[in-house]
């Protein structure tokens, strides 16, 4: 059975958020290195485009939150606690949020984003452009770079391909480079 299929049957045929029936698309919940069941959820365009874009962000949308917050699946909860942390300046998302109960490893996931932080307090990852790293993304390397540990030697114009962050360290991400996964300083790369 395709990870589509899996997901419309755990769904039911509907967003997971908001229960759209329209437009439905797979949605990986970043950060995520293989995705599937456990990593994706079914969700709506509008869902995806919000979730994606914190500027088109409409909050009543968001209201059905009150309802699927309280799905058994993980990726779903991760979502919920996200967007309900992006809109805690309204009244109603932060009473949700204080209901809201993650077990420690789904919490520590929905936090990796860096989702309710304040701006100062998040870790940001910019490529030598000052272009904002996430998740997922590719990146190609803008010098030659030893690796450490090893003979190899990175080139430049190599492509890095589903970078991973630092959760801890916005200069440093993670990639394979061939079949070695290298750590890589953020400097040294560009967005591609």
């Amino acid at each position: 059975m395709s990870l589509i299929q899996q997901l419309n049957e755990r769904s039911g045929s509907k967003c997971e958020l908001c229960s759209a029936t329209n437009d439905l698309k797979i949605y990986e919940v970043p950060p995520v290195s293989t995705g599937g069941i456990d990593g994706s959820l079914l969700a709506c365009v509008t869902c995806i485009n919000q979730i994606n874009n914190p500027e088109e962000t409409d909050a009543n949308h968001w209201r059905c939150l009150n309802d699927s917050m309280w799905s058994e699946f993980s990726a779903v909860q991760a979502v919920a606690w996200r967007m309900l942390s992006r809109l805690k300046d309204e009244d109603w998302p932060q009473d949700l949020l204080d209901m809201l109960y993650l077990d420690e490893e789904t919490l520590k996931w929905a936090k990796e984003t860096g989702e309710g932080l304040a701006e100062s307090d998040r870790i940001i990852h910019r490529d030598i452009n000052g272009v904002v790293l996430q998740t997922g993304d590719n990146v190609v390397l803008v010098k030659d770079l030893k690796v450490k540990g090893s003979s190899m030697v990175a080139k430049q114009g190599t492509a890095v391909r589903r970078i991973s962050l630092d959760p801890d360290n916005a200069e440093y991400i993670e990639g394979k480079v061939g079949p070695t996964q290298i750590v890589i300083i953020t400097k040294y790369v560009k967005k591609i």
